[in-house]
């Protein structure tokens, strides 16, 4: 800088010629703004003046405070003069309606202006007439801290010195309609205070992720075609710690990490993390949608747990729930006094059931919000996939409403045109940026083409839960053994649509609360049934067709219905019942990601053949799943009813020796032991439509998986 000024003196510019205006430039000819100058002074010298005494300002050494330095160190935002971090095309696809990272243009994020550090606020307000931010700073003084409009675009923002990471606040609107008053939550907050409590926090998302080695490998992991067996889980309540205390994410993350590897689960789904004010509403009335609860810890603690769970090899799908959100007043609804997220009319903007408000999909800036929020959670989070909740209830404009509590759409009918429209963008977002994730969707109805492209009529998703296989399947299991010869159509439905889309089998949280019951007391039966009716129901979902999902409990039969408030009953696995059914669940597991047959073709109907789909009389079922190749090859026989079939024929498509390699009936299992001692001869005797056949004992209420004996290898 000494050179600098020896040369520059107090002129006023530049010169344009000569070599002291060289030396200059040469001096900084390594700063991409002085590079710019030289090239204009070299290429139009007869109109350029370049200000001497702006470039000092700029490059001059006056003193930078260290806590400024360190808050750019840190990944502070730099404000330079009366610039707006927030761009023109920023504005423009946010009012479009195709924002996807607003997250890095609005709500707090920490910066540097003029040397000085602080925080910049952004919020979006068109009807607020005054905009203010309070916090710990300013003794939450509603006068010192105003943002300013920025134009007509409804966005206000501001610089404000003295903020920093860590601070409290909130933003104070008065709205121009009728001078209504409020504190809000930041819509773009990263971190909230832990409920009840309402203040947002300044935070910055820093972290260092050790997953390299899993983000490069999860498009395979989460292919089609790949093995997915799903562990759902409710943080709160998966394990507590001393008097009844939540553990934190990074004291639940190894223990998770390694019984999800132990069982053989290849992913995790975490019930909504985001947050949300009612613990009771297990996160699926959620205020902060784009930060993870302060229940369990920082956004940083959660990064931390999935990491780790990465790290082990475990794919995590994050619940996330677009469909409504709570009236809480310091939330989204009538945010500026005015309905801006949700409709102002109640017939389209609140769910009876539910007091929640119904996004307004049809509002573009809105919709910039949704998408944000999805990209936020996998990009920044590296989630492996969202699985949308509630999306039956997006779709249908009379969702829970009685006649004449519903606007029809355009054309006359019930469907959400607009809920639609947002759902295929969303896909089709999510699909261009993270390719290698999948978006799983909650879809209770027979809406078609729920997971087949947009572009050809479909909403875009990657795959969605068969509500339908649950229903029957529980319904079934529940009926007395000696009835269920005339309910057989209740097993066998499922192939007159079990490809119609990509399905997840799932047995859910939604299945365990309520006055429902656990798994294991919706079985039929006495003890000895309930527990291998049970046993029976996890072989039928797992040899099926589709991906699978069990919520947490169900792997160790817990006796009551979940319960938020708790953790689960671990001390059950002292006994064998129990014990032998996580023992069975990881044993199914490991068969689902080592047998092509299992996985490979779970969305194709090349992957499965009735073998006798008609035996009501007996109410078994015979089938075979089939892999990508001709020798992946399995055969599912499964016995509803307690009575041992002994000399039981069955079809199958080859001679040869075939392995049991699973009977539910199994003594490690908590079975009897009824089986066929590990492999049986096939012979030439046709049966059941093929050249071959099986003559087998089939355990009571009981299933075996066969497959083809290959050859030793000389």
């Amino acid at each position: 800088m000494a050179g600098y000024t020896s040369v520059a003196g107090d002129a006023a510019f530049i010169p344009k010629s000569g070599e002291d205006a060289r030396r200059i430039l040469d001096f900084f000819i390594l700063d991409k703004c002085i590079y710019e100058i030289g090239y204009e002074l070299n290429n139009r010298p007869d109109w350029v003046e370049i200000p001497l005494r702006g470039l000092a300002r700029i490059l001059g050494p006056a003193a930078v405070p260290e806590e400024a330095r360190a808050a750019e160190r840190r990944g502070a935002l730099v404000i330079e003069g009366g610039a707006s971090p927030i761009g023109e095309l920023d504005l423009h696809l946010f009012h479009e309606g195709s924002h996807l990272r607003m997250y890095e243009k609005l709500g707090a994020r920490p910066a540097v202006k003029d040397g000085a550090a602080g925080v910049f606020f952004a919020v979006w307000a068109p009807n607020a007439d005054r905009v203010a931010v309070i916090g710990d700073f300013n003794e939450w003084d509603t006068g010192k801290n105003l943002l300013s409009p920025r134009g007509n675009f409804g966005i206000w923002e501001g610089f404000i010195p003295g903020a920093a990471v860590g601070s409290l606040y909130k933003l104070h609107i008065v709205s121009r309609v009728g001078g209504y008053r409020v504190d809000k939550a930041d819509p773009f907050g990263f971190r909230h205070q832990v409920p009840p409590e309402k203040a947002s926090v300044v935070w910055q998302l820093d972290y260092t992720w050790g997953d390299g080695a899993w983000m490069k490998s999860r498009a395979a992991k989460n292919a089609n075609d790949a093995p997915m067996c799903v562990y759902e889980v409710h943080l709160g309540s998966w394990a507590r710690g001393e008097e009844n205390r939540f553990l934190t994410y990074r004291e639940i993350a190894p223990k998770l990490a390694e019984y999800a590897q132990r069982l053989g689960f290849t992913h995790v789904e975490l019930l909504p993390v985001s947050e949300h004010p009612f613990y009771g509403s297990w996160g699926y009335e959620t205020t902060g949608y784009f930060a993870a609860t302060s229940r369990f810890g920082t956004p940083q603690d959660l990064m931390f747990l999935i990491d780790t769970l990465h790290q082990a090899g475990i794919g995590v799908i994050i619940d996330w729930v677009p469909g409504h959100f709570p009236t809480d007043e310091h939330g989204l609804g009538f945010f500026d006094g005015t309905h801006l997220f949700e409709h102002e009319d109640v017939r389209q903007g609140l769910h009876k059931h539910w007091n929640t408000f119904i996004f307004n999909y049809g509002r573009h800036e809105v919709r910039s919000f949704l998408l944000s929020s999805a990209i936020f959670w996998l990009d920044v989070f590296h989630a492996d996939g969202l699985r949308v909740d509630g999306v039956a209830s997006m779709l249908y404009l009379d969702y829970g409403r009685n006649a004449g509590e519903w606007i029809p759409n355009e054309y006359g009918g019930r469907e959400n045109l607009e809920a639609v429209a947002f759902l295929r963008h969303l896909n089709e977002a999510v699909r261009r940026e993270k390719p290698d994730v999948q978006m799983i969707a909650e879809e209770s109805t027979a809406w078609p083409m729920v997971t087949r492209p947009a572009p050809i009529g479909g909403l875009g998703f990657g795959m969605k839960w068969d509500m339908g296989w649950m229903h029957d399947s529980l319904s079934y299991l529940a009926k007395d053994p000696i009835h269920r010869r005339y309910h057989h159509n209740e097993l066998t439905f499922r192939g007159m649509y079990a490809f119609s889309e990509n399905f997840v089998l799932a047995l859910s949280h939604d299945e365990v609360v309520h006055g429902k019951g656990s798994l294991v007391n919706k079985m039929s039966g006495d003890l000895w049934r309930k527990f291998a009716n049970l046993r029976l129901l996890f072989a039928h979902m797992w040899s099926q067709p589709g991906k699978k999902l069990l919520f947490m409990g169900g792997e160790i039969a817990q006796w009551r219905e979940w319960n938020h408030e708790a953790g689960l009953d671990w001390d059950l696995l002292s006994d064998p019942l129990h014990r032998g059914i996580q023992l069975l669940v990881g044993e199914l597991n490991r068969l689902c990601r080592e047998e092509p047959s299992l996985h490979e073709l779970d969305f194709d109907p090349r992957g499965f053949s009735w073998i006798d789909a008609n035996d009501s009389e007996h109410s078994v079922l015979a089938f075979e799943r089939k892999g990508k190749n001709e020798r992946d090859t399995l055969v599912a026989v499964l016995n509803f009813t307690p009575i041992p079939r002994l000399n039981y024929r069955v079809g199958v498509p080859r001679g040869g020796v075939w392995s049991e390699i699973l009977n539910t009936d199994a003594a490690s299992f908590g079975g009897a032991g009824y089986g066929n001692m590990g492999e049986v001869d096939a012979v030439p005797v046709a049966w059941h439509g093929r050249p071959w056949s099986l003559n087998l004992t089939l355990p009571p209420l009981g299933a075996i998986f066969l497959k083809p004996k290959r050859a030793r290898k000389l």
